[in-house]
């Protein structure tokens, strides 16, 4: 039996689908599967054993300059990717308009969520079969449920495993013993950043306590913030720029992990490293890491979790200090997550 997955966009999302594949393939170990994904991120499918076919697709880039992207024939060599293999079944596991279009382009029978269980209600109607899950469960068991039903079979709800084959991101590849930890700063929503002057105050804590601290960045901001935390800081290291794999080499390396709400927090629980993972105005319960060695800390001010992308705090202003400076906390959410307790709960986790 071959199965199409459609869930292309993004990093946090895709690998939320990763334990449903790896429940399917125990439950029914025919199964091969090929999988629909943005082109910046075909290779993190492509460590899951059980799938055979990546096909890239570009909607991102597409949608910068459509009349390019139509005269050098890229979706009609999309398509023909696409409509090379007759599927048994197609699950669109992303629920939006893009996804069950590409599920409709597709040849086989398609699923998906039903229209009160979706983001995206109208991207139903590209689908042949709906399934209901409840909003109120975890990302991660939505698409467990999803596959669970569609390709009948029952899994194990407490027992969670990504299915990620290291050696599939290097053969070579070892965890290591050394006291590393690596900084996840970088996230999308400006209200979900730790403030900068917490990170550099851990990045001091860290460095007491004997440990290399490496900080990775896919933008120039980032970048700069990486230097900032990483100045003065004889034990940090401001990595190149890498791709998926080459953050997934250097995590599978590291003790541990501290982020904020970001893909590459998701990345580090797929490859079950001891995460300490920061919430402000996000709901770690519907869509936060998950997996072992996995630690939440969020906010208790009370107007978080907003879920917003711009602070929408009218309380009295919130400031802090380290090394003699004053700032502003912002969001002031974050205000509770101090660097000395982040760090103690990050030890404890990486202890136990």
């Amino acid at each position: 039996m071959r199965v199409l997955i459609v869930k292309v966009s993004s990093l946090g999302d895709i690998i939320h689908t990763l334990p449903a594949v790896t429940d399917a393939k125990r439950a029914h170990p025919d199964l091969q599967f090929d999988w629909v994904v943005e082109e910046n991120f075909t290779e993190v499918p492509a460590w899951h054993p059980a799938i055979d076919k990546v096909i890239p697709v570009a909607i991102r880039r597409w949608r910068r300059n459509i009349v390019r992207t139509y005269m050098n024939h890229e979706i009609r060599t999309f398509k023909q990717a696409l409509q090379g293999v007759h599927y048994d079944l197609v699950i669109d596991a992303q629920g939006l308009i893009k996804s069950g279009i590409i599920s409709r382009l597709s040849r086989g029978l398609t699923i998906g969520l039903s229209n009160r269980t979706i983001r995206e209600p109208l991207a139903t109607l590209f689908y042949n079969k709906v399934y209901s899950v409840p909003w109120s469960e975890h990302a991660v068991d939505r698409v467990r449920q999803l596959f669970a039903r569609a390709l009948k079979y029952h899994y194990d709800k407490d027992s969670i495993d990504y299915g990620i084959d290291v050696s599939l991101i290097d053969s070579t590849l070892k965890p290591s013993d050394n006291k590393r930890v690596m900084f996840l700063h970088g996230t999308t929503w400006l209200t979900k950043h730790w403030p900068e002057e917490y990170w550099c105050q851990l990045a001091h804590i860290a460095k007491e306590a004997g440990y290399e601290i490496v900080l990775p960045w896919g933008t120039e901001s980032e970048k700069a913030r990486a230097q900032k935390i990483a100045e003065g800081n004889a034990n940090a290291t401001v990595l190149e720029r890498q791709n998926l794999t080459g953050i997934a080499r250097e995590i599978v390396q590291c003790s541990g992990v501290i982020a904020v709400d970001t893909g590459l927090g998701h990345l580090a629980a797929a490859l079950e490293k001891p995460t300490v993972s920061l919430y402000g105005p996000t709901n770690p319960g519907l869509s936060g890491t998950c997996g072992k060695n996995q630690l939440h800390l969020n906010s208790n001010l009370n107007c978080a979790p907003c879920v917003k992308k711009v602070c929408g705090y009218t309380g009295p202003g919130i400031s802090d200090s380290y090394s003699g400076k004053t700032f502003p906390v912002v969001p002031p959410c974050f205000s509770t997550h101090q660097p000395a307790a982040v760090w103690q709960k990050f030890t404890e986790l990486v202890n136990s």
